[in-house]
């Protein structure tokens, strides 16, 4: 468990120098409402599948690239991180450009809303599959998930990154990172796509569940 907690606390301190450091000033205060939201919430995440799912701890912990990964998952996760990454130091900078006024304070709020929900719809999601690993790979004795979020979403951690990826520029105050947001939610998608040849191919029972659970992302939508 200290590992974890060291991890944690080094990721923790990485983003606030990623947000704070493009800013220019440390009084930046949604700047510090998403520092904090992150480090509560992957405490929280923590301790909870410390206690309940450990094994999904340590594949949540561990390495981004793996040895038993897709090769084009790993193209795609490397991208997809350092893109990350830049979209977050460009949205605190973009924020500073602009004199922190270019976002209402109510759609603020309504920004700092969506990061908790899609939290909560992470926590809703591992509650549910222990086999959540954050890289496309079939595992031990892995088994079709269809309840909770699952009867809803085929990806229901990808669709509460929507909240996720649509809130961070609005707390910022970032309208161009909200414009990337398209990018980043069109990334998602394609992996999607393309982690389902995977299931259908190598995981008994997924299509018979994907025919019966029609929507990837957004119910009704796609």
């Amino acid at each position: 468990m200290a590992i974890y907690l060291i991890q944690l606390l080094a990721w923790s301190v990485f983003m606030a120098v990623l947000i704070l450091w493009p800013a220019g000033t440390l009084a930046f205060p949604v700047g510090w409402a998403l520092i904090i939201i992150f480090a509560l919430g992957g405490l929280a995440m923590t301790i909870w599948l410390s206690k309940y799912s450990p094994r999904l701890l340590r594949e949540r912990m561990a390495l981004p690239l793996q040895r038993d990964q897709k090769p084009w998952d790993r193209v795609w996760l490397t991208f997809f991180i350092l893109a990350f990454f830049v979209w977050i130091g460009f949205m605190s900078w973009d924020a500073a450009r602009t004199g922190f006024r270019a976002m209402a304070p109510l759609l603020q709020v309504l920004g700092g809303l969506g990061v908790v929900i899609y939290m909560l719809g992470v926590w809703w999601t591992f509650r549910e599959n222990t086999f959540a690993a954050p890289v496309v790979k079939i595992q031990q004795d892995q088994k079709v998930i269809d309840t909770g979020p699952y009867a809803i979403v085929r990806h229901p951690m990808y669709a509460s990154a929507l909240f996720f990826l649509l809130g961070v520029p609005l707390l910022l105050g970032s309208r161009l990172g909200f414009a990337f947001s398209v990018v980043f939610i069109l990334g998602i998608a394609w992996r999607a796509v393309h982690e389902e040849r995977v299931l259908s191919a190598e995981l008994s029972g997924y299509r018979a569940y994907a025919a019966r659970v029609r929507y990837r992302l957004i119910p009704f939508v796609w």
